[in-house]
């Protein structure tokens, strides 16, 4: 199966055919740095480093750019407020932002551009709007004519005459028509500028994407991503921008992650049902985070609340304990090349054989439709389950059951590769994760271990009763004891 990807543009998943064979270019837009990231932006960052990851992996040489937008109203509005300027309120949130994203794990993009530091490609575009007719000058600002567009919102599918109907253009308005838009700024006291031919002044917000990627990925390119909340206006106006200026097809796959619903609810700034990365970060391991935003397809909404992240951190669990079973078996019975693979696997290893035979056709399957990551979730919890009922059925690992699930280890290190998941330790994470709830029990961990070991004392005494006693103390606590062949191990209900 070859990769299908839904575009925006059409509404449909099409065949995903580069520009250029086995290149990919790429643009996303980034964060206007006035403050903290909250799990919106989180979202975007984590479905696109997963893009770029899966691109990558599928061979494909991939320029990604994601942009800094460092000059706004919103980041003056906050200079002004704290009396400083407006380069050390971005400069701040660029720092913050760079942090958040490398405690979620994110692949660094190729470019990070700020829009200040291309200032010139901006005024280059304008002005070749101007020549041709489709951007005008009016009271200091420079205009886009949306009429002069025919394909003005083909992205959205929206109707611009319905939506002049619903709109009014007030006396002493400098637009021509309502929905026109500003690509030049004229300068105001106090605030930032640069030079042009239309005087000082700064960019609109829309233009500066369209400098940017094409400064970097050319006049047409392949990808261009974003949020959904980013397809009318800013995507609309970058097209008609580009293709205004330049005359050609500016992206050839749009793509746009869904919602982050607070309790079922859009979040929003202005509900106030927002959440900073890293408010969550406090009481979530960033591996959770970015575990949880997978688990739904990328393009469906994705409803953030306390219990879906418990889950989360729970599947994941589930997975890191899989594999620290494997890494002790490993350590304990280290394989050497020249062993011969002797032994015998029995029906469970026989079963395990089918899932790691048939693990990445079916991982690149899921991918391949549309980046579909919670699907590709599924083939590794199946890969566990296999795995997990032969390490309960297996007696002394021979070298053929060591090779075999040392195969399964090495397919979770590719896999997770692409998705961006299992880079810590098992042990240490679930260690981590394990100390982190003991925090919200009323129980030392030292004596969790203590009633631990005198409950293996007391099984092996054929105490049985004194057993189930220490079980269910300890449950009624909180602390759930899972059993296996390679001991006891607990965890916080």
């Amino acid at each position: 199966m070859a990769l299908r990807v839904y575009n925006t543009m059409t509404g449909e998943k099409e065949l995903f055919v580069p520009l250029i064979p086995g290149r990919v270019g790429m643009y996303v837009c980034g964060v206007t740095v006035y403050d903290y990231c909250h799990i919106g932006h989180a979202r975007a960052g984590i479905v696109f480093d997963i893009i770029y990851r899966y691109l990558k992996y599928s061979g494909y040489d991939v320029t990604y750019v994601r942009n800094y937008t460092d000059i706004d109203d919103k980041i003056i509005n906050r200079a002004n407020q704290e009396g400083t300027d407006y380069r050390t309120i971005a400069d701040r949130y660029i720092e913050a932002f760079d942090e958040d994203m490398a405690r979620l794990g994110m692949a660094k993009p190729t470019v990070e551009p700020k829009a200040t530091d291309h200032i010139g490609g901006i005024i280059n575009i304008i002005e070749a709007l101007v020549a041709k007719g489709h951007a005008y000058l009016s009271g200091g600002d420079v205009y886009y004519a949306v009429e002069t567009f025919p394909d003005y919102l083909k992205l959205s599918g929206r109707n611009l005459d319905e939506m002049q109907a619903g709109a009014r253009v007030e006396v002493g308005e400098k637009k021509r028509h309502p929905m026109d838009f500003v690509l030049w700024k004229g300068s105001k006291p106090g605030e930032p500028w640069w030079q042009s031919p239309w005087g000082s002044g700064r960019p609109g917000w829309h233009i500066e994407c369209s400098a940017m990627s094409m400064e970097f990925l050319g006049k047409t390119f392949d990808i261009h991503g974003g949020g959904k909340d980013l397809v009318f206006p800013h995507h609309e106006n970058e097209i008609a921008q580009s293709e205004g200026a330049n005359g050609c097809r500016f992206v050839r796959y749009w793509l746009h992650n869904g919602f982050v619903n607070i309790n079922a609810e859009k979040m929003s700034k202005s509900l106030g049902n927002f959440f900073t990365i890293r408010e969550v970060l406090k009481k979530y391991d960033p591996e959770t985070l970015r575990f949880f935003i997978l688990s739904a397809h990328y393009r469906s909404p994705l409803d953030f609340s306390d219990q879906n992240l418990d889950e989360a951190q729970s599947g994941l669990g589930r997975i890191y304990s899989c594999l620290a079973s494997l890494d002790d078996i490993q350590s304990v019975n280290p394989q050497r090349a020249e062993t011969a693979l002797t032994g015998n696997l029995g029906q469970a290893g026989l079963e395990l054989q089918e899932k790691v035979d048939g693990f990445m056709p079916r991982f690149v399957e899921a991918m391949d439709d549309d980046f579909n990551a919670a699907q590709a979730l599924g083939v590794l919890f199946d890969m566990v389950r296999a795995t997990n009922r032969f390490l309960a059925e297996a007696e002394e690992p021979d070298p053929l059951s060591l090779s075999l699930l040392a195969e399964v280890r090495a397919l979770f290190a590719e896999s997770g590769g692409v998705l961006g998941l299992f880079t810590t330790p098992p042990a240490l994470w679930l260690e981590r994760i394990k100390a982190a709830k003991a925090g919200q029990i009323d129980i030392p961990a030292a004596e969790i271990e203590r009633l631990i070991a005198e409950r293996s004392a007391a099984r092996g005494a054929k105490d049985f009763r004194r057993g189930d006693e220490i079980r269910d103390l300890l449950l009624a606590k909180g602390i759930q004891l899972l059993d296996s062949a390679q001991g006891t191990t607990w965890n916080v209900k």
